[in-house]
């Protein structure tokens, strides 16, 4: 049987997946709890042993890199992966001090301080925000730990080099990405696009790094409808 395992980013839960798991809630599907890991690796293993057989991987921006290297460590497995406001690239020049700041800040002002200073530069470049979506991701957020986010950012300090594995992906592949992301940009998208020939790119209009919170309708119907698209896979799941 084939299972749908929807994979959250940064200090996210279940809530980012609440429209696509309505879409899709009639096909075997798990939400991952990468929480308690130290590293990627050690989160695709996890999460590889957690959930047998066959999957369907869908990652938002840390849970893209998770899905990645779950492809690399076990392709056989990944039947098809969509890639969500993710990259591929390992740690960038600077990115040690600024992920450094905002784990102290998180110590300091605990989760509803972070969430303050974090999420508006998660939303639609140029958009006035939704009280409503800010909301909720604000309750999301302060769900978690400073502990579970330090945790979290030094994972991905330390992130593999996922563009030294993903042209070896051959399955189908999804990327979606909002179309004013200013954290993972189209241009990572479209990275990522160039060594998977397979790839189908889809933009999310009027939204930011957050697009299946911000867009849930557009999100939810695109990966629902992308993910009957693998007949043979949906078929199988409904066995």
């Amino acid at each position: 049987m084939t299972r749908i395992l929807l994979i959250p980013g940064l200090i996210c839960d279940a809530h980012v997946w609440d429209a696509t798991q309505h879409a899709l809630d009639d096909l075997p599907i798990s939400v991952a709890d990468v929480t308690t890991q130290a590293s990627i690796p050690d989160m695709a293993r996890d999460l590889l042993a957690r959930h047998d057989g066959p999957l369907v991987v869908v990652g938002h921006s840390m849970g893209g890199r998770v899905a990645m290297e779950m492809a690399r460590m076990a392709p056989e497995r990944i039947r098809a992966m969509a890639l969500l406001s993710t990259g591929m690239h390992p740690r960038k020049d600077g990115e040690q001090a600024k992920r450094q700041s905002m784990i102290d800040l998180a110590y300091a002002q605990g989760m509803d301080g972070l969430a303050q200073a974090w999420l508006p530069g998660m939303m639609a470049e140029g958009l006035t925000p939704d009280p409503v979506v800010m909301d909720g991701l604000t309750r999301m957020v302060c769900r978690m730990t400073p502990e579970i986010h330090e945790r979290q950012m030094r994972a991905l300090l330390d992130r593999p080099d996922a563009s030294a594995s993903i042209g070896a992906y051959t399955a189908p592949l999804l990327l979606m990405v909002g179309r004013q992301d200013q954290w993972s940009p189209i241009a990572q998208h479209e990275a990522i696009a160039q060594l998977c020939p397979q790839v189908r790119l889809e933009i999310i209009e009027d939204a930011g790094h957050f697009a299946p919170v911000e867009q849930p309708a557009a999100v939810a119907g695109l990966l629902a409808g992308w993910v009957r698209s693998l007949k043979p896979l949906v078929q199988e799941a409904t066995q």
